[in-house]
């Protein structure tokens, strides 16, 4: 049975409203098109979480991107993470390119470290990580940090705008985060 999304918003509190999230997003395509100087890169969207901000990120970017997109996920709907299942890996070929992969969120970076990892596997010059938001916890990964952060998150079970609250959830235009009660 599908928790009940309104329960969780009631238990929630809203930490991002939307025009703070588009204005951190025009933010990081500025400071995405510094760092490629003007060079060509290849857009990887992480699956699905990443959509919604991939997609507004994309429209603020003013240098060449050439989009793919890939699908691994540790979750499948939990809330915690699991062993990482690969769906769908990049067709693009990427080796001498800059790679820009775009998440919705870096928490522990157990995901985007492989999928890193894989990109520079294929030969990428360069792997440039943007995410919307990123918890400060000291759990992360090590070797892991995100070129491009929009926000910061507290550290807990975050939804909306892309995150999911199993499975729903991923179309609200803001990020909520669970009280912890």
């Amino acid at each position: 049975m599908t928790p009940d999304l309104s329960a969780a918003l009631a238990h929630a509190d809203c930490i991002h409203e939307e025009p703070a999230l588009k204005a951190a997003i025009a933010r990081l395509g500025d400071e995405i098109d510094v760092a490629l100087d003007g060079g060509p890169a290849v857009f990887v969207t992480v699956m699905q979480g990443a959509l919604p901000f991939a997609g507004q990120l994309a429209t603020a970017i003013r240098s060449p991107l050439v989009f793919d997109y890939v699908h691994a996920t540790r979750y499948r709907g939990a809330t915690s993470g699991g062993e990482l299942a690969w769906i769908k890996r990049p067709a693009t070929p990427l080796a001498g390119t800059t790679v820009l992969l775009v998440d919705d969120i870096l928490d522990e970076g157990h995901t985007l470290k492989a999928i890193r990892d894989f990109c520079l596997a294929q030969g990428a010059a360069r792997v440039l990580l943007a995410v919307l938001c990123e918890k400060r916890h000291g759990r992360c990964v090590p070797d892991l940090a995100a070129d491009f952060v929009g926000v910061e998150v507290p550290d807990r079970y975050v939804f909306g705008y892309g995150m999911d609250y199993h499975e729903q959830a991923r179309n609200l235009p803001a990020i909520y985060a669970m009280r912890d009660e």
